[in-house]
C-alpha cells in the first residue's frame, strides 16, 4: 500500500454500535481520511468514494444493520470475511466488543488469511487479549499488515501521556490511571458497558457476556447507573512494560462510569510518580478536559494511531504495535 501526499486514506470501521457510530462522525470532516467501508453481524457497507454517517446511522437504528444501507449495503453472515473480499480499504478501526475474550485475535486472524495488506487499529482493554495478539506478531509481520493495538483512550492516549511524562525520570515508581466516563444512555455503547461490567466483582468477561439487555438493565437499576470499577485488568499494564516504562505491577487503572449522565462523574487523568537522578521524587498529571467525550478521546486517538500505521507501512514496516511505542499522528 502506497498512497501519494495528496491521496486521502480509505478507511473501514468493523462494528456499528456507539463507538462505530461516533467514529463515523470523528472521520465526516476529515480531509485526510474518507470512511467507505463498514461492517456489523448482520451486513456490510462499502462505497469507494465514502458513505454517508447520517444515513448510515439512521438505517441502522430504523433496520438493525448498515447491511440494509439503500444502493452499498449487503446483508451477510460473515460480514467482515465477504466485506474484506469486495472492498478497496487501507485502513481499519476494529471497533468491535472484545466479547468473547478472543474475539479480537480471531479476526485479526480473518484479516491474515484473507491476504489483505493494510493497517489495522483497536482500542483494546484487557492484558490478556493484547497477549493473544502479541503471538500473533509473526504472522501479522509476514503478511504484510502494520496492526495498532490498544490505541483508544486508555489504554492509548493516557498511555502514551505516561510514557512520554516518564522520560523525566531516572525510575519509575507508579502510573496510576483513573477515569471518568458519563453517557445518556447504556444502550447506546452496550459492548463497552458489558466490558466494564465483567470487571467487576463476581463477573468476568464470560458472565458478562452472557447478560441479557434485560439484565443488564436490572443490574444498572441496582447501582443506580454507576459503575465503580478498581485494579482492573488493562492493557496500559503490559503495554508500559513492553515499552521499557515500568513492569506491569506499577501500573493501576480504575474509574467511575455513569451509564445515565452525559456529565463525567470524574476528571480522567493519569499520574506517573518517579524518581529523578537528582534523588527528587515527583508527579506529573496528565487531566483530559471534562468536556471531551468518551468517543472523542477513543476515536480521535484511533484515527490518530491508523495514520501513524499507515506511515510506517508505507516504509515497509509491518507486525504489532502498541499506543505506548508510536506517537499517533494528527489526522486532519
Amino acid at each position: 500500500m502506497k498512497m501519494s501526499s495528496h491521496q486521502t486514506m480509505k478507511v473501514g470501521i468493523l462494528g456499528f454500535g456507539g463507538l462505530g457510530q461516533a467514529a463515523t462522525r470523528v472521520l465526516a470532516p476529515k480531509q485526510e481520511m474518507t470512511w467507505v467501508a463498514a461492517a456489523d453481524l448482520k451486513g456490510y457497507a462499502y462505497c469507494d468514494t465514502g458513505l454517508n454517517p447520517q444515513t448510515a446511522i439512521a438505517t441502522y437504528s430504523k433496520q438493525g444493520s448498515i447491511g440494509y444501507l439503500d444502493s452499498y449495503g449487503t446483508l451477510s453472515n460473515h460480514s467482515i470475511k465477504d466485506l474484506l473480499e469486495t472492498a478497496n480499504v487501507d485502513g481499519y478501526f476494529l471497533a468491535l466488543p472484545n466479547l468473547p475474550n478472543t474475539f479480537m485475535a480471531d479476526v485479526a486472524r480473518q484479516f491474515i488469511a484473507s491476504g489483505w495488506k493494510g493497517v489495522l487499529v483497536d482500542a483494546l482493554k484487557r492484558t490478556s487479549a493484547v497477549e493473544q495478539l502479541l503471538q500473533l506478531q509473526g504472522d501479522l509481520q509476514a503478511a504484510g499488515i502494520t496492526y495498532m493495538t490498544g490505541c483508544g483512550a486508555t489504554p492509548g492516549l493516557l498511555t502514551a501521556a505516561a510514557a512520554v511524562a516518564a522520560q523525566s525520570y531516572h525510575e519509575i515508581h507508579s502510573v496510576k490511571i483513573t477515569f471518568g466516563v458519563g453517557i445518556a444512555n447504556w444502550e447506546a455503547y452496550r459492548a463497552t458497558i458489558r466490558e466494564d461490567i465483567a470487571h467487576l466483582p463476581g463477573f468476568n468477561v464470560d458472565k458478562a457476556n452472557a447478560m441479557s439487555d434485560a439484565e443488564v438493565e436490572a443490574f444498572l437499576e441496582q447501582t443506580n447507573g454507576i459503575l465503580a470499577l478498581e485494579n482492573m485488568e488493562h492493557a496500559d499494564d503490559i503495554m508500559l512494560e513492553l515499552a521499557g516504562i515500568c513492569s506491569r505491577d506499577r501500573v493501576t487503572v480504575g474509574g467511575v462510569v455513569d451509564t445515565r449522565n452525559s456529565k463525567k462523574p470524574l476528571s480522567t487523568n493519569v499520574q506517573i510518580t518517579g524518581r529523578t537522578f537528582e534523588g527528587k521524587i515527583s508527579t506529573h498529571t496528565f487531566t483530559l478536559g471534562d468536556e471531551t467525550s468518551m468517543a472523542a478521546n477513543v476515536c480521535g486517538p484511533a484515527f490518530g494511531y491508523l495514520k501513524a500505521g499507515l506511515s510506517l507501512h508505507s516504509r515497509g514496516i509491518h507486525g504489532l504495535f502498541t499506543a505506548a511505542e508510536i506517537m499517533p499522528h494528527f489526522v486532519k
